[in-house]
């Protein structure tokens, strides 16, 4: 009864809340994006000729119904660097763009786009636009540097989803539930397991001794990073009241909260205060334990040989020692001896860094970061005013109530993390395709249908195009939740093609281009800027993933001694070989510092804070990124083995220059530009081709997806 009451009075101080505002519950429910999807159809358009896909009738009617006309197509080479990028996240080869120039056939494009599409570059590239939702990183929290030993499991599981196709409702119920859901092989069970973490990887502050208020922040963080990635609601705003400007009751934010008080996410360690992230023992093959086995015979055999050296080692110093305190010894003597007893102090010391190091990572069975139901799963009672010592009533869990009025089916004694996964990936359910499909649109477009793409509530922007959005949602699900589908029925479609080039009438009557007169031109993000320098400079290493974080060297690990009260960190000072020519998604990702080495460039060019969850990053554009492309020792780098890779491959000159455009800007020369880099080579001295490459690579065409 009095969780009855504590549930009207709620309700009724959100009606209150509501009409506060100027808005009624029922109002609220009619928002379009609580709605059920449509099933809107292609309408009819005055120029029949320029749709080439059904998505272009959508955009091309509106434009007519406000007297506009689209811009004309891009260039065959300004589309293919287009599209390159936008799958891949590299440029087009030379090769490339001279098999495409040469295919004349109505199939060419289609041809390009099945290629990116069924390359790993494309599970890569998307991948990271899904780690920005995830606030991923390559580090536990914030505090003392504490390396996630095992993030990049998950980072893998996302790019072999993506590159396979992995149907995106099926994307949603493994990371939400993925310990719940039922396999049919070994391979399976372990993916399921990795894909829960991403629950987990966020910055969980794991120095925070009041254990209460760090499981309620973490259930908080869950709570948010689902509802912000798969619904585009902000449901977190309910934590400690009715929310603000959404029908999202206090009550529904509970429901929702104790699917995730029912789960188990972090442990408090033995070292102070520490607390850490569960790690669940992966499942295993046949070949896989074989494969262990003799890694672990080999790992015990290597240990065995430094502690036996380092007793030898030892004996010989207590010798060496004694001998030092003898009387009348040789000068020459005792210096040889000294001598000896210091190199055998130094070894000593390695071999115990090196030993205490292997005994640490030896190899055993696989781990990943991921969660598990709690011993005894219940509903969370609500934390008034945030406070976890300051209850009130258990809140039912339960689902978004302006959403649907279904009620969770949990299996009894679990989360009922499952059932959350069930209707969060349920067609029925209006938000998860239309969030989806619209972030997709924003990755190709520059601009989501729907530009708030993290929040799709009440104050939220109204879609540009609500029919399309639905239309495209429809046939995301129709055709099994397929990403690769739907981004190839886009890319191939008129609207894509189309140039960015100005048009003064329609910019009058739309200067936003919220109506998709033309394409938007974006700057390229930090990945694709470092990842295509690599590329251009014929430097670029291909990775199949694996641990980012370089841990294998000592002296990039601190506090791994089991009698230190702080948890293991880490300072990166040394690198793997090669690892600085890998893609920047295979680097490590920190929280507390800049980003080190290698990537140093996300640093400057507006990556994803790791903090947060973002669907969208800023787009500055301020005096230190000039200033980092203009004196980066690692821009001259890439421009000075791009100089010398263009001028091996061609030995004319004016071929060598119509290569290096090729390969940087993905277009041929010009004539005036022929004649202006000719002249600058024939005065710049013999830095000439290092600093025209330089130039090119901080030129804005390079820096630019028009």
């Amino acid at each position: 009864m009095r969780g009855k009451l504590l549930s009207v009075k709620i309700c009724a101080q959100f009606v209150a809340a509501l009409a506060a505002f100027g808005l009624s519950l029922s109002a609220a429910e009619t928002h379009w994006a609580f709605k059920p999807i449509t099933h809107p159809k292609p309408p009819m358009v005055k120029d029949s000729v320029w749709p080439i896909a059904d998505l272009d009738r959508f955009i091309l009617h509106q434009l007519e119904a406000k007297g506009l006309r689209p811009v004309g197509e891009a260039d065959r080479f300004t589309w293919l660097r287009r599209v390159t990028f936008d799958l891949a996240g590299l440029p087009p080869s030379v090769a490339e763009i001279r098999a495409f120039e040469k295919d004349t056939t109505p199939e060419a494009q289609a041809k390009v786009v099945d290629r990116l599409l069924g390359s790993r570059a494309f599970g890569e590239r998307w991948t990271r636009h899904w780690l920005d939702l995830v606030g991923y990183a390559d580090q536990i929290g914030t505090s003392n540097n504490v390396f996630a030993e095992h993030a990049w499991r998950y980072r893998d599981y996302v790019i072999n989803a993506i590159h396979r196709d992995k149907p995106f409702d099926r994307f949603v119920r493994e990371q939400i539930a993925g310990d719940h859901l039922p396999y049919q092989s070994t391979e399976e069970r372990a993916a399921h397991l990795v894909a829960t973490g991403f629950l987990v990887l966020g910055d969980i502050e794991i120095v925070e001794a009041d254990k209460e208020k760090l499981l309620v922040d973490i259930v908080d963080q869950q709570v948010r990073k689902v509802s912000k990635a798969f619904l585009g609601m902000s449901v977190g705003c309910a934590r400690c009241h009715d929310h603000k400007f959404d029908p999202i009751p206090q009550s529904d934010y509970y429901a929702m909260a104790g699917f995730f008080h029912g789960t188990s996410t972090v442990y408090k360690t033995n070292r102070g205060v520490w607390s850490s992230v569960n790690e669940v023992e992966l499942p295993e093959t046949a070949a896989q334990k074989a494969t262990r086995a003799k890694r672990e015979i080999a790992h015990a055999d290597k240990l065995a040989q430094w502690k036996t050296e380092r007793d030898t080692s030892r004996k010989r110093k207590a010798e060496l020692e004694t001998e030092l305190k003898q009387k009348d010894l040789p000068k020459e003597k005792r210096d040889k001896l000294t001598k000896e007893r210091d190199a055998k102090n130094s070894r000593i010391d390695q071999l115990d860094k090196l030993i205490m190091h292997g005994e640490f990572f030896a190899p055993g069975i696989p781990r990943t970061y991921g969660v598990k139901d709690t011993a005894q799963p219940a509903d969370m009672r609500v934390t008034l005013r945030g406070n976890p010592r300051t209850l009130g009533d258990a809140v039912p869990r339960g689902f978004l109530r302006v959403v649907t009025q279904a009620k969770p089916d949990i299996t009894p004694g679990q989360s009922g993390r499952r059932a959350l996964a069930d209707w969060v990936a349920h067609r029925d359910n209006p938000l998860t395709a239309r969030v989806a499909v619209n972030r997709i649109w924003q990755r190709l477009f520059g601009e989501g249908l729907v530009r708030s793409v993290d929040y799709f509530g009440l104050p939220g922007e109204r879609p540009s195009h609500p029919a399309l959005l639905d239309f495209l949602a429809r046939q995301f699900m129709r055709e099994g939740w397929s990403r690769k589908k739907l981004i190839r029925a886009i890319v191939l479609s008129r609207a894509y093609r189309m140039a960015g080039t100005h048009n003064a009438r329609a910019h009058a009557a739309d200067p936003s281009n919220r109506l998709l007169w033309r394409m938007n031109r974006v700057r390229l993000d930090a990945e694709a800027l470092r990842d295509g320098m690599l590329f251009a400079s014929g430097k670029l290493k291909l990775s199949s993933g694996g641990p980012a974080m370089p841990l294998e060297f000592p002296e990039n690990v601190n506090n791994i001694d089991p009698k230190n009260v702080n948890p293991p960190s880490f300072s990166l000072r040394k690198w793997r070989p090669g690892q600085e020519f890998e893609r920047t998604i295979y680097l490590p990702v920190l929280r507390s510092v800049a980003q080190p080495g290698p990537a140093a460039l996300r640093n400057v060019f507006d990556f994803a804070q790791p903090s947060e969850f973002s669907g969208r990053r800023a787009t500055t554009a301020v005096p230190t990124q000039a200033l980092f492309l203009m004196n980066s020792p690692l821009v001259k780098k890439h421009a000075a083995a791009l100089a010398a890779r263009v001028r091996k491959m061609e030995k004319d000159e004016t071929k060598q220059l119509n290569h290096l455009w090729l390969t940087v800007l993905n277009r041929p020369i010009t004539a005036d530009e022929q004649s202006d880099a000719q002249q600058f080579l024939k005065t710049a001295g013999k830095n000439g081709w290092t600093d025209l490459c330089h130039a090119m690579l901080a030129s804005n065409e390079f820096l630019m997806r028009l």
